[in-house]
């Protein structure tokens, strides 16, 4: 969840909520630019140094611009896919094998973050093997398997905490259409869709919030 503070005198603040790989950074980041205010990443597995790809830290590059809100399943069980191989592509072996120890719990603390425990159990199994490359893809392909599963597993226990949100506390909560492109389309085409569906709806209910002292917005978002 990212806390996103608007700095003038209505000392107001919007929660942008969502599962994991919705893209919560680039909207917070959109947003700050258009309003001004202050972001607060409540990311309870983030740390300031270390594990960036494993958690998933926004990078230099992207805190120029995140996503939001509800998604069908099929559309998140996609982002899965596509954030773990973009979590494997730029090093999240390597990156583990930094703070691996064998005999470690990685049951607690930030070594209990989804992608950690599966590849210290990679690592593991393959320091046993010897010289057979064709064994060590099988048991790296099997841990890439069980962070795809483990992320889905996340995924529906957050939704199903944001819809205890809405439905027990009875908050206003947005639902935000996101679409998933293949990697073919240009980045452009892309862009000009985050724009559409995503940004401009997220900008009229944080205008009309601002505004406002009625907390509930309706916004048709098409």
């Amino acid at each position: 969840m990212n806390t996103f503070i608007i700095n003038n005198n209505n000392k107001k603040v919007v929660f942008i909520m969502g599962a994991t790989g919705t893209g919560k950074s680039r909207l917070s980041v959109d947003l700050d630019t258009h309003f001004r205010g202050e972001i607060i990443n409540s990311d309870k597995m983030q740390v300031f140094k270390g594990l960036e790809i494993v958690t998933n830290r926004i990078t230099l590059a992207k805190k120029q611009g995140v996503r939001h809100y509800l998604l069908e399943q099929s559309v998140l069980n996609r982002r899965v896919d596509t954030r773990v191989d973009e979590m494997i592509n730029p090093g999240l072996v390597d990156e583990v094998l930094q703070i691996f120890i064998p005999d470690e719990d990685y049951t607690k603390g930030i070594r209990r973050s989804i992608g950690v425990p599966e590849m210290a159990k990679y690592l593991k199994e393959e320091k046993n093997i010897d010289g057979d490359n064709e064994s060590k893809k099988m048991i790296l392909q099997a841990s890439i398997s069980s962070i795809n599963r483990n992320t889905r597993i996340l995924i529906c226990n957050q939704l199903d905490k944001i819809q205890r949100l809405i439905n027990e506390k009875m908050w206003p909560v947005h639902h935000i259409l996101i679409l998933t492109f293949s990697k073919k389309i240009e980045k452009k085409v892309v862009d000009e869709a985050w724009r559409n569906t995503v940004l401009r709806p997220c900008l009229d209910i944080v205008k009309i919030f601002l505004k406002n002292d009625d907390h509930n917005i309706s916004i048709k978002c098409t």
